[in-house]
């Protein structure tokens, strides 16, 4: 076969950029920043028009966090983290001229503001009251009444009953060697216990005016369970607000001052609407699996969970539609396309995809070389609608929408077809009709019940079909979905000595499987096999592969048996599929 000359895949380049809606601006595989979309922020930080991106970097695997603000495709500034950054913000914070919005990052205990990019405050989280019986042990043993080990023993009890966690000091003396204990309760027994939470989260509240230059308040999710709302100015605590589990991702909408919504994703898989007046969650969303992000998109809240899907709820946790993901969601942010009018919700996924919805539609599909772990949609530079991305080997990605493109409903994919929107044409009512609904009204009890008694029925012979066909090996199929395998068996010969033969087949679509073992057990005074145990090759999917072995007939009494096949997977002892095999009687034993 002839290779594609370089004109022809330079002019395929060139098609697929011509019917692409963005334009590619910069493209940096080894820029070295790894983040997440809650940690980038796009904001004119001199009031000189000049938007530039901020990012709270981890650092390559988390080991070196930075606060690095790019200029273009290059790094302005960057300055050092002492800990992991949460979040970054922009906000406006004072009414003064100019105008120039304040930097908010979070990290650990702590937010550190910046004017100018420069250091300009920073608060500290209040600290949280120790545990009792903690303090009372480390005053023990700072009068040397008991020694580290009793320490170590005591503290281990009130970590795994104790309602208050315990302080960093005591996990970090938990984790210590007992060559090292003795040393480090020397060290800190005359220091004084203290229990500070962390920020998990922020986000930024309208102070009194919804204008684009107004004030805005700091919301914090921490730890322990918490949000509080901070001052633009003093930085004093505003409000606080009690969760029943730790918020992940926060959404607000609305003014402080006057009305204010907020919707904060918990790691206990739930959703919870507190409003200005509740000092607790008014309304609940439970989802069935964690959440991975949460956007509000108008008065809709777009939540994407660990089942690969997106949900769209109500701000009364009311589900109005859900999307499936062809690949996991790695994270999530909005889409505002200000001159247009549009908002929409971006979708990094694991396939290296990042893809575009507005509600339930998908307008655009965007393939990125490698998994995109952040997304930023805004004004960078001086060009309005530009996309920011950053992939999981720490590359940079800058994408301009054309100023000629308009997304689509469906553009993205083929979604219902249009006969579903079409009105069917229902014939009149007739006498029969009619007749039946006086019945049915009449008579709903009695035919709900008959009804439910035949599905209990129709559910139990099924059930018992199933059963037998997994005794009788008739169809045998692995029950779970991670291990997608088929086995058939042929037994052939007349004895003594039979040729069985299994047929595996892997049932995927294009996942291959490796590390598959088949045992046969059997009655050692009736039969004997020269393998009873091997291991399968790689099973490709949709191949049948027959794997052969002799069994010989040792009885000359006429008997048979069952031979059980297993197939196991390495290292576990469950098996992934089972099979009886119903061997036949050898005729050559039987006349002899």
């Amino acid at each position: 076969m002839a290779a594609a000359s370089p004109s022809d895949s330079d002019g395929s380049r060139a098609e697929r950029e011509a019917s692409s809606k963005w334009l590619d601006a910069h493209y940096d595989p080894v820029a070295n920043i790894h983040t997440f979309s809650a940690c980038l922020a796009l904001a004119d930080l001199h009031g000189d028009g000049e938007y530039k991106l901020v990012v709270g970097d981890l650092g390559p695997g988390g080991r070196q966090p930075h606060l690095k603000v790019l200029k273009g495709p290059t790094v302005l500034t960057e300055s050092p983290l002492p800990a992991l950054p949460a979040a970054a913000v922009t906000f406006l914070m004072e009414q003064h001229e100019p105008r120039t919005p304040a930097l908010a990052l979070a990290s650990g205990p702590c937010v550190y503001v910046y004017k100018n990019l420069r250091p300009y405050f920073k608060f500290t989280l209040p600290q949280l009251p120790p545990n009792s019986l903690e303090q009372d042990l480390w005053n023990q043993a700072k009068q040397d009444q008991i020694d580290h080990l009793t320490l170590k023993e005591m503290l281990e009890g009130i970590r795994e009953k104790a309602e208050v966690p315990l302080s960093v000091q005591s996990l970090r003396f938990l984790q210590l060697e007992l060559s090292e204990m003795e040393a480090f309760v020397n060290q800190h027994k005359s220091k004084s216990i203290k229990r500070q939470t962390v920020i998990t989260t922020m986000t930024t509240l309208k102070k009194n005016l919804a204008d684009e230059d107004a004030m805005s308040c700091l919301v914090l999710g921490t730890e322990n369970k918490e949000l509080l709302v901070l001052d633009p100015e003093a930085f004093t605590i505003l409000a606080k607000m009690s969760l029943p589990g730790v918020p992940v991702f926060l959404e607000v909408s609305g003014q402080f001052d006057v009305e204010f919504r907020l919707a904060a994703a918990c790691r206990n898989g739930n959703i919870y609407i507190l409003r200005r007046d509740s000092r607790r969650p008014k309304y609940c969303i439970e989802l069935s699996a964690q959440p991975v992000g949460l956007v509000r998109v108008h008065k809709v809240l777009v939540v994407g969970s660990t089942e690969d899907s997106l949900h769209g709820f109500t701000h009364k946790g009311k589900r109005l539609w859900t999307v499936p993901m062809p690949a996991a969601i790695l994270t999530m942010n909005l889409l505002e396309q200000r001159s247009r009018g549009l908002q929409a919700v971006m979708a990094g996924l694991a396939n290296g995809e990042v893809r575009i919805y507005h509600d339930k539609a998908l307008l655009n599909v965007i393939r990125a070389p490698d998994a995109v772990t952040s997304l930023c949609f805004g004004r960078y530079g001086r060009e309005d609608n530009t996309l920011v991305m950053t992939t999981r080997g720490g590359g940079l990605m800058i994408k301009i929408l054309k100023r000629t493109a308009v997304f689509v409903e469906g553009g993205g994919e083929v979604g219902p077809p249009p006969a579903q929107a079409t009105k069917l044409n229902v014939p009149r009512k007739t006498r029969l009709y009619v007749d039946q609904t006086l019945r049915e009204r009449e008579a709903g009890t009695a035919m709900h019940r008959t009804f439910q008694t035949d599905l209990y029925l129709l559910r139990l012979r099924a059930a018992r079909a199933y059963v037998q066909a997994l005794e009788s090996s008739l169809s045998p199929v692995s029950a779970t979905a991670r291990e997608p395998l088929k086995l058939h068996a042929v037994v052939q010969g007349l004895g003594p000595t039979f040729k069985l033969t299994l047929h595996l087949q892997n049932t995927s679509t294009a996942r291959p499987i490796l590390g598959l073992l088949v045992c046969f057990l059997y009655n050692e005074v009736l039969y004997a096999l020269p393998r009873a145990f091997f291991k399968v090759p790689l099973l490709v999917p949709g191949l049948d592969y027959p794997l052969e072995t002799f069994v010989e007939s040792l009885s000359d009494k006429g008997i048979s048996d069952i031979i059980k096949v297993l197939v196991l997977r390495e290292g576990q002892s469950a098996p992934l599929l089972s099979a009886h095999i119903n061997m036949p009687v050898s005729e050559g034993l039987a006349a002899a």
